[in-house]
């Protein structure tokens, strides 16, 4: 038994002694993005003969054991690329670990001898997310994130410029793999579309990102090379006047520029840029608001229309210092500031059928006009740095560390008069709130990966995060200060979490598993000015966030993969702020400082196809259940002896319940002809809420609604582009959002209709973009969509946004040189997600 076991072990010995390993990293030669399941494949030089193959990490890194010694090639391929060789591998006992470098792989199917028109895939599909191609997007050149990410299947942006993705408006957003906590629209409206490379979406993240949004998390990858030389890049937009007018006192003005210059050696990396945009927005409201008081028998009709714009300036600077003194270590220090102002002036007038009669009746007891002037004022100065240090040892595993500080100030005010029409003499009564809200938020993060056992690569961490903010309103009525909406606020929270994941391979199958637990303490203090006590609310947790996802390729070209992912989605303090405050005319604001945050359960399943290079399908089906789920809902508004204001709602910010969403995104991509592609994807699902929503009054009195509503919503984008020759394009884009349903009501379908014409010119050193946006043409409804919200035998509201639309601009980008552009900056994580 002795000997048997010895022998055991002395060929286990002699195994080992004779075997060796290869390794080595695939990415695309255009902007060396690392490609995620890639193939290497490894052949006996002298039969070729195919000994083994893998497929690359998400670093595109491969791995492949126990090689014997021999001479052997190594084919690296994946979809739409050329397949590269590297001959005259050995293995042997002087050399066992055998590291090939960097195989980079030209996309088309032919080598760059010829000239050729070779085109990206617009979306590749991988384990645990889908990456799309910016550049394929040019519609959004010379606007913002925000014009990119709306062409994805998966994502909406509906008439008021909310986004949503799978019909959440609750996700998170990365910067180059770095959690931000900003608002996700600012944070997207405050990056240029040119500047981005990737956008990845993550359905289903796993362990080792922060649970936080419901709908997952955005990945913005901005442009990077690894070419030493430094890169300068401008680009520099202008908007033909408005073709609309829609009757506003000023016309819209849109323009601006950003440049980029980054310089890189073989040991630092120095990237600077800097931005100015100014992005107007002219348009219309038509609306009427219904009211019933059964208390004083009575009911009042308001119709309204008038201009609503928006006035948009945002400007920023920024810059990076990378700096890797060698293999192992690297060093990167961020600073950004930035200023964002938006004023959305609303000027409505309140017509003569503005009436208050008896219920059931049409004998007006009397009747008003008026005309609104509303003009809030939105502003948000941004400061933040940022750290980060990452270390390699010698066996692969890799510690990480990430420091970041910000203040943000928020603040901004709103004017609301009311005036007689059309002589616009006399003021009936002058409203006017403001807040200045400072902001000081803290992350820091420690990371550890290695990969102890052949099966897996482990992944660990911990991260703290702190958060301040306060906020001072004050609220004047015809320059008196009203104390019963003037107030003081402040939210802390702090977040202590640590993950601990497993991801690797084996023959077909591709897995990753983990777990997160975080621990959350929040509290919520408020008062009114008259109030010397802070009334405090405080609310924790300490709670486990798994996640789970399974790959198994069928064969080279089909794949099937599920998922699970549980997440949160938490309160901002403008939703907590109980305290009302004057939107405009008909509404007040509020939050609920008891709210708390939503939980959601994510189920996924999906198939992905590639037919060839250039045609291409998926299909994931999902399920997606929340708790607590955070609505914004309609009441009557009353005075502080209960008695209910005829021409005012309350909009409140509260929990209502539960919802849940089933649904299928589906995608493909296709070519009809040579210069001729496609990109299609769409996304349906069934809707449903049910839950009440508690409306809590000053004095602590309470209502409850019932809230059910369901719905099937739909959505589709169409991307298609025509290449008349190598360096001239035109391309038109459709974005088409269905009926949706809300928790007291129903938004109408919105859809945008674009056209892009795109020529480079000077070796393709300059590029014009022709942009003709949101056709119209009088024959369409495009960017207009309607608000219904009722509560039977309280209200009724009707609310239609009409924006402009038939709007052209002109794009120009200068490239100095050819080196590809490595600029990498940080973002606001606290500030954005307030503004």
């Amino acid at each position: 038994m002795k000997f048997n076991k010895l022998l055991a072990i002395a060929f286990l010995f002699i195994v080992q002694i004779a075997t060796g390993q290869i390794s080595g990293k695939i990415q695309d030669t255009a902007d060396n993005y690392p490609l995620e399941y890639a193939t290497a494949a490894l052949y006996n030089q002298l039969d070729k003969t195919l000994v083994t193959g893998v497929i690359t990490n998400i670093d595109g890194v491969f791995t492949i054991e126990n090689v014997k010694n021999g001479l052997y090639y190594l084919e690296a391929s994946f979809v739409g690329y050329t397949t590269k060789t590297v001959q005259n591998i050995e293995v042997s006992r002087g050399s066992r670990q055998v590291n090939v470098g960097t195989i980079n792989l030209v996309l088309g199917n032919q080598l760059n001898e010829v000239e050729i028109r070779a085109e990206r895939s617009t979306v590749i599909n991988k384990i645990d997310r889908q990456v799309f191609d910016s550049k394929n997007f040019q519609s959004s050149q010379g606007g913002s994130a925000t014009d990119v990410i709306k062409n994805l299947p998966a994502v909406t942006v509906d008439g008021l410029g909310d986004i949503s993705v799978r019909g959440s408006k609750g996700f998170t957003i990365l910067i180059n793999g770095k959690p931000t906590q900003g608002d996700a629209s600012a944070i997207l409206a405050q990056l240029p579309a040119n500047a981005l490379e990737k956008v990845e979406i993550i359905t289903a993240p796993s362990a080792k990102y922060d649970p936080e949004g419901k709908g997952g998390i955005l990945n913005i990858i901005t442009k990077k090379g690894a070419t030493n030389g430094t890169f300068v890049q401008v680009n520099v937009r202008g908007g033909f006047p408005s073709i609309e007018p829609y009757d506003t006192q000023v016309a819209a003005q849109r323009y601006g520029a950003d440049a980029t210059i980054n310089s890189k050696t073989d040991k630092w990396n120095l990237s600077f840029g800097t931005s100015y945009q100014r992005n107007d927005k002219t348009g219309r409201r038509e609306g009427e608001l219904f009211i019933i008081n059964e208390a004083e028998n009575k009911q009042t009709f308001l119709p309204s229309d008038g201009e609503r714009s928006f006035d948009d300036v945002n400007y920023n600077g920024r810059f990076t210092v990378d700096f890797t003194p060698n293999k192992n270590d690297e060093f990167s220090l961020g600073f950004f500031a930035g200023k964002h102002t938006v004023d959305r002036l609303a000027d409505i007038t309140y017509y003569d059928n503005h009436a208050i009669s008896p219920m059931g009746s049409n004998n007006r007891l009397y009747t008003f006009s008026y005309y609104n002037h509303n003009l809030r004022t939105r502003k948000g100065d941004f400061v933040l740095g940022s750290f980060d240090y990452g270390h390699t040892f010698n066996d692969k595993s890799k510690l990480s560390t990430s420091f970041l500080y910000e203040y943000t100030f928020l603040g901004g005010p709103t004017f609301n008069d009311n005036v007689d029409t059309p002589a616009y003499n006399t003021i009936y009564q002058q409203e006017y709130n403001t807040n200045d809200n400072p902001l000081y938020g803290l992350r820091y993060n420690l990371d550890y990966k290695w990969k102890p056992f052949s099966f897996g690569t482990i992944e660990t961490g911990y991260q703290f995060r702190d958060l301040d903010h306060e906020g001072v309103f004050v609220y004047e009525r015809d320059g008196v200060v009203v104390p019963e909406f003037s107030s003081n606020i402040e939210l802390k929270r702090t977040i202590h979490s640590g993950y601990t994941q497993l991801t690797g391979a084996k023959n077909k199958w591709d897995y990753a598993a983990g777990v997160r637990l975080e621990s959350m303490d929040r509290t919520y203090t408020e008062s009114l000015v008259s109030e010397p006590t802070a009334n405090e609310y405080n609310y924790d947790f300490l709670k486990l966030f798994p996640s789970a996802s399974l790959q198994y390729s069928v064969n080279d070209a089909t794949k099937i993969k599920a998922a699970y992912s549980k997440r949160i989605e938490r309160t901002t303090t403008f939703k907590m702020n109980s305290f009302a405050e004057r939107e405009h005319s008909e509404v007040f604001e509020q939050g609920d400082n008891r709210l708390l945050p939503e939980f959601i359960d994510l189920v996924e399943l999906g198939i992905t196809k590639e037919f060839n290079a250039k045609n291409s399908a998926y299909a994931t089906a999902y399920y997606r259940h929340v708790d607590n789920a955070i609505n914004r809902v309609n009441t009557l508004a009353y005075e502080s002896d209960g008695a209910v204001i005829d021409s005012i709602l309350n909009r409140v910010y509260s929990n209502v319940g539960k919802s849940k969403a089933i649904g299928l995104e589906v995608g493909t991509q296709f070519k009809v002809t040579n210069n001729w592609s496609n990109f299609i994807g769409a996304n349906i699902y069934n809707y449903a809420i049910n839950g009440e929503f508690v409306f809590r009054h000053r004095d602590d009195e309470t209502r409850i609604y019932d809230i059910e509503s369901k719905n099937t919503v739909y959505s589709f984008n169409v991307n298609s582009t025509y290449s008349f020759w190598k360096n001239a394009t035109a391309q038109f884009t459709f974005n088409y959002l269905s009926e949706k349903n809300t928790a007291q009501g129903q938004d109408s379908r919105f859809y945008s209709p674009n056209l892009t014409l795109k020529k480079s010119f000077l070796d393709s050193r300059l590029t014009a973009t022709l942009q003709w946006q949101n056709i119209d043409i009088g024959l369409l409804n495009s960017n207009e969509q309607s608000i219904v919200t009722s509560r039977p035998g309280e209200f009724y509201t009707y609310t239609n946004y009409v924006y402009e639309v038939d709007v052209v601009s002109l794009n120009l980008t200068y490239t100095f040189n050819k080196v590809k552009n490595k600029s990498k900056f940080i973002e606001s994580e606290f500030g954005k997600r307030e503004f």
